[in-house]
């Protein structure tokens, strides 16, 4: 019998006493229903007040018979409630519950997949950052170490829907997929973007042959931590010897060349909203972290975003290496959609194709941005708050700045009308809204390789 039911029982039995002390005090000593409801509750529980009258012999043999048994039955009930106490304590179940509920209260927190050596790195540079994240681990001794650890972690196959579910991916903002398996790995991503269109996935890979499989199935970017290994090793092997061909001179050169320096955000540095990538590009060097509000994001990923106030540690590069860096400035891209959803999952989408990409939420702000910014190329959603797209598009295409700004108007009517009000309206593209949101940037690219031709 479960502790719930014992409970229960011990309940019953000790209410069923009570009635039946009660009635039978009012028919065996003529006590009024209080009188006989205080009476039987002094006995029950024991506590040696005196009788409110003197008892006959019927009444003396029922106040016997009613200790034995409602005394037993209130030993029950404590016996049943200690007990259900301890087993909430001390049960496992009880940790469990607390630890989703802790799970379920995260947002934009970093799911890593798999603790082996490369997975428990990761959690440990997050918990020193202080960043939230949740581990998926299927074995129960690794298991048992994140208990120890105090990580936040979930036990399954991380290449499982619910899985996945469990560790709050809906609302997750990156995923790292670090099993031993690339075909593991694969499954992961594939699982993972299918839940989460938006999230931000980096996949481990031990094969090349892998890596494209991997990156098809959804992942933004891939890892070799034995291809990376073996580079940074050969990197320092040559970086000592073009060292000692160095002149002393040359040499001291060399390092201040190297020396890391903070940069900060502001209006003057044209750098707000642009992404780590581009402003590596832009500033001859490499962003290695970001020091926001007080809180230090070491190695931000590259389309991640700067934000007015922030402050760049840069580590500036070689004029060689810039050149090899830099072939040749990202295109632009300018972004208006009022769903924080869209703008999310086409910013990584243009990312990865190549593209420095800005976005804005309000028709207002994307129109501004636009003339400011003189993108390459700007999408504009058809139906938005404040303005509609085509008005966007009149104002942009009647203003100088926006004479030479390739515009696509994003929209889900198929309708002659509206393509007819676009081309009015000097648009350029009309993209039709597909499921298929890879599309959509193909066609950006495509026709704004054709204009860099033309």
């Amino acid at each position: 019998m479960t502790s719930h039911l014992r409970i229960i029982l011990a309940l019953c039995l000790t209410l069923f006493f009570l009635v039946a002390g009660t009635v039978g005090y009012v028919f065996i000593e003529h006590y009024t229903l209080l009188e006989a409801f205080y009476m039987t509750v002094i006995t029950i529980t024991t506590v040696g007040f005196g009788e409110i009258r003197v008892l006959s012999d019927a009444g003396r043999l029922f106040t016997i018979f009613l200790l034995f048994f409602g005394v037993g039955s209130l030993a029950f009930a404590a016996h049943a409630f200690a007990e259900s106490m301890i087993e909430r304590v001390w049960s496992p179940a009880r940790g469990k519950r607390i630890m989703e509920k802790k799970i379920s209260r995260l947002t934009n927190h970093t799911i890593i997949c798999g603790h082996g050596r490369v997975g428990n790195a990761a959690a440990q540079h997050l918990a020193d950052s202080q960043k939230s994240f949740v581990v998926l681990e299927s074995s129960p001794e690794k298991c048992d170490k994140l208990k120890e650890q105090g990580y936040l972690y979930v036990s399954g196959d991380a290449t499982q829907e619910t899985t996945l579910l469990a560790a709050g991916i809906k609302s997750a903002g990156a995923l790292l997929a670090l099993l031993d398996s690339d075909p593991d790995n694969l499954f992961t991503v594939l699982t993972a973007r299918e839940l989460n269109p938006t999230l931000h996935i980096v996949a481990r890979s031990e094969s090349a042959s892998a890596e494209s499989k991997i990156l098809r199935a959804g992942a933004d970017s891939i890892i070799s931590p034995y291809a990376s290994a073996g580079r940074r090793v050969a990197d320092k092997i040559m970086a000592r010897a073009k060292k000692q061909e160095l002149g002393p001179m040359e040499d001291v050169a060399e390092q201040l060349r190297s020396q890391p320096k903070w940069l900060e955000v502001n209006e003057e540095s044209g750098l707000v909203d642009h992404a780590v990538e581009a402003a590596s590009i832009f500033l001859a060097g490499q962003v290695v972290g970001i020091r926001r509000d007080g809180k230090d994001i070491l190695s931000p990923t590259p389309d991640t975003q700067l934000v007015m106030g922030d402050r760049l540690l840069l580590i500036p590069v070689r004029e060689l290496e810039v050149d090899e860096l830099r072939p040749e400035q990202p295109q632009k891209i300018v972004l208006v959609d009022d769903n924080p959803v869209i703008r999310r999952l086409y910013t990584r989408l243009f990312q990865k194709a190549g593209f420095n990409i800005i976005t804005a939420a309000t028709g207002r702000e994307g129109c501004d941005l636009i003339l400011e910014e003189q993108p390459d190329a700007a999408v504009v959603d058809y139906l938005l708050g404040d303005i509609s797209g085509l008005e966007i598009c009149e104002i942009v295409r009647e203003s100088d700045e926006g004479q030479n700004v390739k515009l696509f108007l994003f929209t889900a009517d198929e309708s002659p009308e509206v393509r007819e009000n676009a081309m009015k309206a000097g648009v350029d593209v009309v993209v039709l809204k597909s499921p298929d949101a890879g599309e959509i940037v193909n066609l950006v690219r495509k026709e704004v390789a054709k204009m860099e031709k033309a």
